[in-house]
């Protein structure tokens, strides 16, 4: 074969397999790149931060709640509302009732009233309990109690100490802090009588009346 002819059959050969090579190829993706997707992530609006705690009761739901069982103007309740809030947050539930309590150095308490949960639960509730000091008199309240950090409502029924020094009274609503487990209560008290002077003990909460405290 002469020079001549090999030089036209290469030449011809590459012209037939170019477009073969171009079809195998490997395609390009049509999508959007990276730096695409990353740009409309950023354009994409952040979800909504969550501004309450939808298992928890807010300050304005107590303090109406409060407010319609005592029989007091919003005004007054919400201060001592607002101290509570202020030292344990938004409570999960709340316990209206009534008590009577009397002392003359030994005292005893005793009351009932109904557990109240956000979820909308409800356990009828009773308490009693000693207590031992430096107090006398007697008294009947309205109690109006917070309740924190109690994910069953059954859990309820337990015996909470007092807490030494959590007392205040603003208003003319007494509240004390009592804690057991984990769980803390806040007791809020209105009503008539007189018992003055300090003590010590704690409450038991049940499920029936139990005429002995302890």
């Amino acid at each position: 074969m002469s020079m001549r002819k090999f030089i036209i059959l290469a030449a011809a050969s590459l012209l037939v397999g170019t477009p073969v090579l171009a079809q195998t190829s490997t395609p390009q993706p049509s999508g959007p790149t990276t730096d695409d997707t990353a740009a409309l992530a950023s354009q994409s609006p952040a979800p909504a931060a969550r501004t309450s705690n939808p298992d928890s009761f807010s300050k304005e739901e107590i303090v109406n709640a409060a407010s319609t069982f005592f029989g007091k103007t919003s005004g007054s309740v919400g201060q001592a509302v607002e101290r509570v809030f202020q030292d344990q947050g938004s409570p999960v539930g709340y316990i209206r009732g009534e008590e009577y309590a009397a002392a003359v150095g030994f005292g005893l308490r005793y009351g009932q009233g109904t557990l109240v949960m956000k979820d909308g639960q409800e356990r009828k509730v009773f308490w009693q309990g000693p207590s031992i000091g430096f107090d006398t008199g007697g008294n009947i309240s309205k109690v109006f109690t917070l309740v924190y950090n109690l994910e069953n409502p059954d859990g309820i029924y337990r015996r909470y100490p007092g807490v030494e020094g959590a007392a205040f009274f603003i208003a003319g609503v007494a509240v004390t802090y009592q804690r057991a487990e984990g769980v803390t209560l806040a007791p809020m008290r209105t009503g008539v009588g007189f018992r003055a002077g300090v003590n010590t003990g704690y409450t038991a909460y049940s499920k029936r009346r139990r005429p002995i405290p302890f």
